[in-house]
């Protein structure tokens, strides 16, 4: 379930198919100013979202231009990103010094049209306290105002508030196609932290009741979630970031199962009813 950081020469961290979440698909690909990336990803949907830097982006011919404002790291600035059809070719032309791009997928056969989110466009939701250690802001980058526009695909930059504290609580799940009560969705995160010595737990329950599994987390790390409750958490004293990819298998709204020993605690947290809604 966990990668640790590498240099994966621009090449796929999860490709198409994948074992574990085949609806996901991410690349991290980096740049220095003039270089450029040329993909296609056949029967998935992609949503390239530069981490840092800024790129020209073609999509099929249409053009986008200067995408992405963040320098030095992913909270200095807001986010940007374009939106590619399932199977379109795309290509993307640092214009900045250097540029680090996610690249993310979920399958979807349906064709649809490009376009580019600023950072004005930008869904955001912020909820949790600090007494319930459960501060957090998101940034929807594929958000609600674009349901229209994609297919099954979610991607949000999800932030820490303040350091230390638990995301993802209370424990959830969404590995079976059940709607009303959950959706099949794979996830893949990828994580940083600040400062980046920092590290935090990725935590993934089973159903059964029996002992689950624990993930060590650091600047870097990417994180794929196939089935199980996977509540994380960030060690008091650092902030913690991640880049969220959902990829639903029979729609794009997800639908999130509580693990009903801790269901409860939804009543106790400000603002989640808010941000369970926005997953849409």
């Amino acid at each position: 379930m966990h990668i640790p950081p590498y240099d994966n020469a621009n090449r796929p961290l999860v490709d198409i198919d994948d074992k574990r979440v085949p609806l996901n698909y991410f690349n991290i690909v980096k740049l220095r100013r003039g270089e450029a990336f040329e993909y296609r990803v056949p029967h998935y949907e992609t949503a390239i979202v530069p981490a840092t830097g800024t790129v020209d982006v073609d999509v099929e011919g249409e053009g986008f231009e200067r995408v992405g404002l963040r320098g030095a790291d992913v909270w200095d600035g807001e986010p940007e990103g374009v939106y590619v059809p399932s199977g379109a070719r795309a290509r993307f032309v640092c214009v900045s010094e250097t540029a680090e791009v996610f690249v993310a997928g979920a399958r979807c056969e349906k064709p649809l049209e490009p376009f580019v989110v600023r950072a004005a466009d930008i869904d955001k939701v912020q909820y949790g306290s600090d007494d319930t250690k459960t501060h957090r802001k998101i940034k929807h980058i594929l958000g609600t105002k674009y349901r229209d526009r994609i297919g099954r695909l979610l991607v949000s930059e999800l932030f820490t508030v303040g350091q230390g504290g638990w995301s993802g609580f209370p424990p959830h799940k969404h590995d079976e196609d059940r709607p009303p009560i959950e959706t099949r969705h794979d996830e893949t995160y990828n994580f940083r932290f600040r400062p980046n010595n920092g590290f935090g737990l990725q935590l993934l329950q089973r159903e059964d009741g029996g002992l689950g599994e624990a993930y060590h987390l650091i600047d870097g790390s990417t994180l794929v979630i196939d089935k199980g409750y996977h509540p994380c958490v960030v060690a008091p004293g650092y902030e913690m970031y991640y880049f969220t990819i959902l990829g639903g298998l029979s729609q794009r709204p997800l639908i999130q199962y509580f693990q009903p020993s801790h269901a409860h605690q939804i009543e106790t947290i400000p603002g989640i009813k808010d941000m369970i809604a926005k997953f849409k």
